[in-house]
């Protein structure tokens, strides 16, 4: 890596807060040897735990894991002290020896607890879990015995654009790999710990400074990095073997994350509350359902799916202008309690519009089922076909299609986000009464949120319907509402990445945990609590987000940093 800038000192030039211990660095390695050595034991007696930990020198999915757990921490020693040092200029490598030994220690410990629970005790343990316990224990306390060091900064950092490239490319790999295989473990158990050492990977490369690099170099190929996230999106169903269990979880991700980008534009652009969001989503599926070929349809009218899908995304639209042009008066809580009235208001209509409370139009609580599957063409979306030697099966075949949708709404997301429409909105998130003292056309542009929002979430609405084969009112409840507002704060308001990332863990992880069915809210609140304590501004923020949520901690580290630089320079 070179420098673009002035040089900045070598990181082994700069004074260490604390004196190095000789022995830190040989017990990192030989923790991460343990670690090694146990993975390739057997860590439980019986073969049925687990997905089969019970044979020696042959790893299982979860060994597997912690080998890569154990590659990674060898990676960051030899870049503390060893070959790889000019790499430990830029990384950070004790946050990040720390943070992987500690992460694998957990890690290791619940799978103990999981062997365990799941057996007659922890007699059941076999020598090869200890084994590679012990080893992460190691690696922890080596960390911490390891010095912090001054490190160079991550923006600076150059490598040749093929190899950012590459590193774009191995990234995106490595997260179609790693949904691959979270997806596919059915045992409750495998999946936690599975997610758990997800987890502990990506705080890693967050402490060690990897993602910052990675940020500027996807910064730098926004074009590859689009692209590339793209392809495996796309590669994604061929490495479900035909599973209709995960495809169907993909697509409920992909309708969810359409309709959470709707709203983005409302809440995370434009600032407005809006409770009743779920209604919009609802009125494009009602619109594909009574323009359908079902049986229960009630209008004669059956134009072709792409007209359908216009004239859905109207109708939420109009929804849209109905809604926001006599409440958009009122904001902060007023705005959220009628935006909240509004969407009780279009689940009871529809429960309501049975022929006898009102017109016949949507069959009321029943709602309307066998709607049957798109025809685009001469193509059926309910066939299974075969691409390349690989079964793709009904929910394949619409999960393409959403991956259109989706590349449509983002588009018209970012498009928006970079215009003078979405300066505007921004203005008024700020300050509303300054925005309309410089000019800005605050209704209008309230307005203009509300109907866009609308006609993105009508969009996927469309889609849904013929994807579910029924609608009915209960299910366009407020719970999911507010589950949509938590996707966009919990994976960050205005972005894009942020909130497909949080629109992903709220909609995935319900699914996957269905065994925790009776704590699975408490769970989400519990999650919520503690985003709001330590990342208000999401998981994945804009920097301008980041300054308003943590200007006191960015203070806080000049000050820190600069006494650091003093005490070395005393010493």
């Amino acid at each position: 890596m070179t420098d673009v800038k002035t040089p900045v000192p070598e990181a082994t030039d700069a004074p260490a807060a604390k004196p190095e211990r000789p022995i830190a660095w040989p017990l990192g390695i030989a923790g991460v040897v343990l670690l090694v050595v146990g993975s390739f034991l057997s860590w439980s007696y019986d073969g049925q735990i687990l997905n089969d930990l019970s044979i020696n020198f042959y790893p299982g999915g979860l060994q597997i894991l912690t080998l890569i757990g154990a590659v990674l921490s060898l990676v960051l020693l030899l870049a503390e002290k060893g070959p790889m040092t000019r790499l430990g200029a830029w990384l950070d490598a004790t946050l990040g020896i720390r943070t992987l030994g500690a992460g694998l220690s957990l890690y290791m410990v619940l799978i103990l607890v999981a062997i365990g629970t799941e057996s007659d005790g922890l007699i059941n343990v076999n020598p090869g879990g200890y084994i590679s316990l012990v080893g992460a224990l190691l690696i922890a306390v080596s960390g911490w015995l390891l010095p912090l060091r001054q490190l160079r900064d991550m923006s600076e950092a150059r490598l040749p654009g093929g190899i950012e490239i590459l590193t774009i490319a191995v990234l995106m790999a490595a997260v179609l790999f790693a949904a691959a295989y979270a997806l596919g473990l059915q045992d409750a158990w495998s999946f936690i710990l599975c997610l758990v050492f997800i987890a502990v990977i990506a705080t890693a490369l967050f402490r060690t400074g990897t993602m910052t690099f990675v940020s500027h170099v996807g910064q730098r190929h926004k074009k590859v990095l689009t692209l590339a996230a793209f392809v495996v999106a796309f590669l994604f169903p061929f490495t479900q073997n035909g599973s209709d269990a995960n495809m169907s979880i993909a697509n409920q991700v992909l309708i969810f994350g359409a309709t959470a980008m709707g709203l983005n534009i409302v809440v995370g652009l434009a600032g407005l509350l809006d409770l009743g969001y779920i209604a919009f989503l609802g009125a494009g599926s009602y619109t594909a359902a009574v323009l359908s070929n079902s049986a229960f349809a009630t209008v004669g009218w059956k134009p072709p799916f792409l007209v359908v899908m216009l004239v859905g995304a109207a109708v939420s639209a109009t929804l849209g202008l109905i809604i926001g042009t006599p409440t958009l008066r009122v904001s902060g809580d007023y705005l959220a309690i009628v935006t909240l009235g509004f969407g009780e208001i279009f689940r009871f209509s529809m429960g309501n519009l049975d022929g006898n409370n009102g017109p016949n139009l949507t069959n009321g609580p029943n709602g309307i089922p066998g709607i049957p599957d798109l025809q685009i063409g001469g193509f059926n979306f309910g066939d299974e076909h075969s691409l390349a030697g690989i079964e793709l099966g009904r929910f394949s075949n619409y999960y393409f299609l959403l991956l259109i949708l989706i590349g449509f709404v983002i588009l018209v997301f970012a498009r928006l986000n970079n215009s003078r429409i979405g300066r505007g909105w921004v203005a008024i998130r700020e300050d509303e009464k300054a925005a309309e003292a410089m000019g800005v056309n605050v209704f209008g542009l309230k307005i203009l949120a509300f109907a866009v929002g609308a006609f993105l979430a009508g969009l996927a609405g469309t889609i849904k319907a013929h994807q579910d084969a029924a609608v009915s009112p209960d299910q366009y409840q407020f719970i999911e509402s507010a589950f949509l507002l938590a996707a966009i704060v919990l994976g960050g308001m205005g972005t894009i990445a942020g909130v497909l990332l949080g629109a992903t863990i709220l909609k995935l992880l319900p699914e996957k945990l269905r065994f925790f069915s009776e704590y699975r809210l408490l769970m989400f609140g519990l999650l919520l609590v503690l985003m709001m304590r330590f990342r208000p501004e999401g998981l994945v923020a804009s920097r301008r987000r980041q300054l308003e949520f943590h200007e006191e901690d960015e203070e806080l580290a000049v000050e820190v940093e600069e006494q650091r630089l003093a005490v070395g320079e005393a010493q």
